[in-house]
């Protein structure tokens, strides 16, 4: 029988047969597991066991990865201790020094971090251009390129990524696809039965959904996410088993608090939309998807004075994070982007006026109002 999304979420693997049947997964907080005899150790290594050391893997963080493989429709996943972890592993899963990469220019700011310094450092360059542009993309492309990187939808503009074209040129040109689905989340998207082949989350988002866990996700194509398992296991970027239960638990429930916040948002784009005090709204209103996401951009008009703006918002937190169930707000330019050379800044357009919203569950009606109210109060 096919499992539709909201089933596949509950049901998505097959429980361990354990001597107490409890209904969820045991919490296996342990930082080892025990052998009987020298035989059994040894068999561990021949691959006749499952776990030796937490770091090397748990029953909790097996599930996690598994579980999001299984809704992203991809053979295999592992958990790891952050998104920006899960993007190291996937990256590194398939380049390595002396190698170059192609990327977005307009990823998350962590990210363009990761990829410009920090791989740098590694010996892996990367050219950042304009995905908007293909053609632009095929031009960056040099004989040691190994991957194209990009997000499904961008972090904080919005960007709706058009998978299908990046895979086929990916293909193409013999290069893998990885792809950040931390916004569109695999609800709105699944970038793996696009053709991409290594697929990865901050998983302390929508995944997780409490903001009360750091997590990330790769998965994708096995051999892929095998390597990446390694690069996890040995630059000690595991997660730990409870923050694994913590965000599997989450995740079971991200379907209907998908449904609400995705449905909210865009009840929230279409009203700022209309706002005089408003200059932009940063929405992906015309995405062909089974929802738009539960993300929302504003770039503020002159009008408006942005620290009163801030000092305004009632109940709405200020927090440099999206994705909890309570609506949030940050600042791209003194956060998230504030890494980025400041004519990068410019060109996208992460200005000083751009407030990135993540909406929640609240009635939408509130959450209207507290920004038409935050706006009114901070007209100069």
């Amino acid at each position: 029988m096919v499992k539709r999304f909201e089933t596949k979420l509950i049901h998505s693997i097959e429980k361990a047969k354990l001597p107490i049947r409890s209904k969820v997964t045991p919490i296996y907080q342990t930082s080892a597991f025990t052998f009987d005899n020298l035989e059994d150790l040894e068999g561990y290594y021949q691959g006749e066991g499952n776990y030796l050391y937490s770091r090397t893997g748990n029953p909790n963080t097996d599930e996690l990865g598994q579980m999001v493989a299984a809704i992203e429709g991809a053979p295999a996943g592992i958990a790891t201790s952050s998104g920006l972890s899960a993007i190291l592993a996937g990256i590194l899963s398939v380049a390595k020094s002396g190698d170059h990469i192609v990327a977005a220019e307009d990823v998350y700011g962590g990210s363009f971090h990761l990829l410009h310094e920090e791989l740098r450092n590694l010996g892996v360059e990367t050219t950042f251009v304009s995905f908007a542009n293909l053609e632009q993309v095929e031009r960056a492309i040099q004989p040691n390129t190994k991957l194209l990187y990009t997000e499904s939808i961008t972090n904080p503009l919005l960007r709706v990524e058009n998978l299908p074209a990046v895979v086929e040129l990916a293909k193409r040109n013999n290069l893998v696809t990885v792809v950040d689905n931390t916004f569109a989340t695999p609800y709105h998207c699944n970038p793996y039965e696009l053709g991409v082949e290594v697929v990865v989350h901050s998983a302390t988002k929508y995944i997780g959904g409490h903001s009360d866990v750091t997590a990330g996700v790769v998965v994708g194509r096995e051999d892929l996410v095998s390597k990446a398992r390694a690069k996890v296991v040995n630059l000690g970027a595991n997660v730990s088993p409870f923050e694994a239960w913590l965000t599997t638990r989450g995740l079971k429930t991200l379907a209907v608090r998908m449904q609400v916040q995705s449905s909210n948002a865009r009840k929230l784009a279409e009203a700022l939309r209309n706002n005089p005090n408003i200059a932009r709204v940063y929405y992906p209103f015309e995405a062909e998807t089974t929802g738009y996401g539960a993300m929302v951009s504003i770039e503020l008009a002159k009008t408006v004075d942005v620290n009163q703006f801030f000092k305004s918002i009632g109940w709405v937190k200020l927090v440099p994070t999206l994705a909890g169930v309570e609506t949030s707000v940050s600042h791209p330019l003194k956060t998230s982007h504030r890494a980025l050379p400041p004519e990068a800044q410019e060109s996208l357009g992460i200005t000083n006026e751009l407030v990135r919203i993540s909406v929640g569950i609240e009635h939408f009606e509130d959450i209207i109002s507290v920004f038409e109210q935050a706006i009114e109060n901070s007209l100069r």
